[in-house]
């Protein structure tokens, strides 16, 4: 499966008395899908999924299923501190239609996290789990930084499909991407090599089926040129051309000021906790540096480095959501512990989003 672009990592709304705001959920998922984004993140660090009952994850992870777009990637975040209660909630995801699952690294137990303990972990979840995995390293929030040789074995894992790295260690994400590049997956793809999923591609499927039923086949193969002048067979699906694109281990930075970095070193897209904010300002700085466009890429991630920083890794969740609503999403309150802005703060939210409005 293909994870190149941008995807939000999104939030989890609350009423002002603590409960989850499904309404604002769905308005927020249907605006992002709006956006350049490739997909959501839905349970991620940045959707206080840590703040969440079991049942709320699975009624967060419903809502942004159905409210989403069919033609973005969706990423659930099911990671939990035992394999066992992270197979369940991967299992619910699967069930509800999710592409992939976000596998973060157990923590409490830190003198027991060894490399052994995380190849066993991540190994179990993988052999057991119906959806590919993303491992997910945020070692400002865990207090543990999954060992580039422990991501360089799971790697060849076929079902860890790559990793989102946190850290903000370019050298860290420089030295994944060139001890990986013996690992090869296949990926279905658009004929403009936009990803494609298994959902994205049921509706179609379920047309083609009753085709066939009636004796009108929906799927052919026909010939079509590919760069250079050679050929290649494409299916084609109730009119989408797909196509077969070679991917490797796919390694997705988690840190908006150094986006355009960790692009450089190898990275193939981003999900960044300041995209809840500011989608297209993000996006802006991926196309840039995807069209060969070093300078503008330069630019776009010098518009975004201060505000992604300061919003992200000092103030924290508060202030996102107050800039999501700063730029016509819903952001409101977090839950407790998580303290709503003072005024000085909320100023210097506006200051620092004064020029990424989109």
């Amino acid at each position: 499966m293909l994870l190149s672009g941008i995807f939000p990592p999104i939030t989890t709304p609350y009423y002002p008395d603590g409960s989850v705001y499904f309404k604002k959920l769905e308005h927020n998922v249907e605006r992002y899908s709006k956006t350049p984004v490739a997909g959501l993140v839905v349970l991620g660090s940045t959707g206080e999924a840590i703040m969440l009952s079991d049942q709320e994850r699975r009624d967060v992870l419903k809502t942004a299923r159905h409210s989403a777009s069919p033609s973005k990637v969706l990423i659930a975040g099911t990671g939990s501190e035992s394999s066992i209660e992270t197979l369940r909630l991967t299992e619910y995801a699967a069930e509800l239609g999710y592409d992939v699952a976000l596998v973060r690294t157990p923590h409490y137990y830190k003198r027991q996290m060894q490399p052994a303990n995380m190849l066993a972990f991540y190994r179990t979840v993988a052999d057991r789990s119906p959806l590919p995995i993303m491992l997910y390293s945020v070692p400002s929030l865990t207090g543990y930084d999954l060992p580039a040789e422990v991501v360089i074995e799971l790697a060849n894992h076929p079902n860890i499909i790559g990793i989102k790295e946190s850290g903000g260690d370019i050298e860290k994400i420089r030295d994944m991407v060139n001890r990986t590049r013996q690992v090869k997956h296949s990926a279905t793809v658009t004929m403009t090599f936009d990803a494609l999923t298994p959902r994205m591609m049921k509706p179609a499927e379920e047309e083609e089926a009753a085709n066939n039923k009636s004796g009108n086949g929906g799927r052919e193969l026909v010939s079509i040129s590919a760069p250079g002048g050679s050929t290649s067979a494409a299916a084609v699906v109730e009119g989408i051309k797909t196509r077969q694109k070679e991917v490797g281990f796919q390694v997705l930075a988690g840190a908006a000021n150094k986006l355009h970095a960790s692009l450089n070193a190898g990275a193939i897209g981003a999900v960044v906790a300041f995209a809840v904010a500011a989608p297209t300002a993000c996006y802006e700085v991926y196309a840039a540096w995807k069209d060969g466009d070093g300078e503008l890429a330069a630019l776009k991630q010098e518009r975004i480095a201060k505000a992604g920083e300061r919003l992200v890794s000092q103030m924290g969740i508060p202030a996102l959501k107050y800039a999501m609503d700063l730029n016509g999403y819903f952001g409101g309150p977090s839950r407790l512990p998580l303290l709503s802005l003072t005024a000085g703060e909320k100023l210097d939210v506006e200051q620092l989003m004064a020029d990424i409005r989109n």
